[in-house]
C-alpha cells in the first residue's frame, strides 16, 4: 500500500510525496475526538451525577497499566533504537530545566507555576504521534515512535507526577506520589520482559488490548467532561501564551538546533522533531485531575494547542527538509 511520506533526497533534503491516504489519516485521527464529544454532552446532560474524579482514579490506577503492557509488548523492544528517545530527553530536560527557572520569576501561584513548568512538555506521543509519523514516513518509522513514546511515558509519570502534584503537596510528598503510582511499575516490569524476549500468548494480548483500548476511551470521554464548563476567557492570558509559546516556539527551535547540529539520519531526526511538536496530551487532563491542580484550566490549555496544532504542523514539515 503506498501512502503519503517525506521521501529521502539526500543528507539535506526531502520532498513530500502526497498520497490520498494522507488525509485519510488525519480523518481518522480526528474521529477519535467523537468520544471527547460524548463526555462533553455526558457531563451536560447528568452533571453532578458524574464524578470525574471516580474516572481518573478508576483509568490511573487500573486501566493504564493495561495500556502500559499491551503498549510495551505488542512488539520487542530493541535496546538498539534508544539513541532517538536519549536526544528526545536530553532537548526535553533542556527545555524543562529553562521553563523551570523563567516560570519561577513569572508565576506566584504554585499550581500555575507547576502548569507552566511541565505541560508543554507532555505532549501526545503515542495517540496522536505515532499515526502522524507513520503518515509522513511511513512504517519504518513505528520503531523510534514506540520507543520514544516509552521515554515519554517516563517523563510523565515521574517529571509529570512532580509538578502537577507539587501544585497541592510539598516537595516530600509530590517524590512519594510518583512512587504511589503502579503505571512507572509496570512499565519497569514491560520492559524487563520485552528485553528477555517476552513473548504474551494471543490471549494475554487480547485481554491487554481490551483494557488498553477502554483507557485510551476513558482518557478521550474524561477530556470532555471537562471540557464542560471551562471557560476559556477566564484563564490566565499569561500562562496561555506561556504554555502556547512554549510547545509551538521554544521546543521546535531548541529541537532544530539541537537536531540541526548533530550526525544522525534525517528520517530519524524528523521523527524526533515531529514527536516534540504534538499538542499537550490528555495525560495532563489526568494528573491535573488526580492532584486537582486546576484540571479545568489544563484542559483549556490542551484543548487550545490541538487546535493550533492543525496549523503548525503544516508548518513543522516544511521545516523537515533544513534538519
Amino acid at each position: 500500500m503506498s501512502y503519503k511520506k517525506i521521501c529521502h533526497i539526500d543528507a539535506k533534503l526531502y520532498t513530500i510525496c502526497y498520497n490520498p491516504l494522507m488525509s485519510s489519516i488525519i480523518f481518522s485521527i480526528l474521529a477519535i475526538y467523537i468520544f471527547i464529544v460524548m463526555g462533553f454532552i455526558a457531563k451536560m446532560s447528568f452533571k453532578e451525577a458524574i464524578d470525574d474524579k471516580t474516572i481518573t482514579l478508576i483509568n490511573v490506577y487500573f486501566l493504564q497499566v493495561f495500556l502500559t503492557f499491551w503498549g510495551l509488548l505488542i512488539r520487542p523492544i530493541d535496546s538498539t533504537l534508544f539513541f532517538a528517545p536519549s536526544i528526545y530527553l536530553f532537548i526535553t530536560i533542556l527545555v524543562l530545566t529553562l521553563s523551570a527557572v523563567v516560570a519561577k520569576k513569572l508565576f506566584l501561584d504554585q499550581k500555575e507555576y507547576s502548569i507552566a513548568t511541565v505541560a508543554a512538555i507532555i505532549g501526545n506521543t503515542g495517540n496522536l504521534g505515532i499515526p502522524l509519523n507513520i503518515a509522513i514516513f511511513g512504517e519504518e518509522s513505528i520503531p523510534y515512535t514506540t520507543v520514544i513514546n516509552l521515554m515519554n511515558v517516563f517523563i510523565v509519570y515521574t517529571v509529570g507526577v512532580y509538578y502537577y502534584s507539587r501544585g497541592s503537596f510539598d516537595a516530600k510528598t509530590s517524590l512519594k506520589n510518583i512512587i504511589k503510582l503502579p503505571i512507572l511499575w509496570a512499565a519497569s516490569v514491560a520492559i524487563l520482559l520485552s528485553l528477555n524476549d517476552y513473548k504474551p500468548s494471543e490471549e494475554i494480548m487480547k485481554m491487554l488490548m481490551m483494557g488498553a483500548y477502554a483507557s485510551m476511551v476513558m482518557q478521550l470521554f474524561l477530556f470532555g467532561i471537562y471540557l464542560y464548563g471551562t471557560k476559556i476567557n477566564e484563564i490566565s492570558r499569561r500562562l496561555t501564551i506561556w504554555v502556547m509559546g512554549m510547545k509551538f516556539i521554544f521546543i521546535p527551535s531548541a529541537a532544530f538546533l539541537v537536531l540541526y547540529n548533530i550526525e544522525l539520519d534525517t528520517t530519524i531526526k524528523g521523527i524526533i522533531f515531529i514527536e516534540l511538536l504534538v499538542p499537550l496530551a490528555i495525560a495532563n487532563v489526568n494528573l491535573a485531575s488526580l492532584y486537582d491542580s486546576n484540571p479545568r484550566v489544563v484542559t483549556a490549555l490542551v484543548f487550545i494547542s490541538s487546535v493550533i496544532f492543525l496549523g503548525a504542523i503544516f508548518v513543522g514539515v516544511k521545516v523537515l527538509r533544513y534538519l
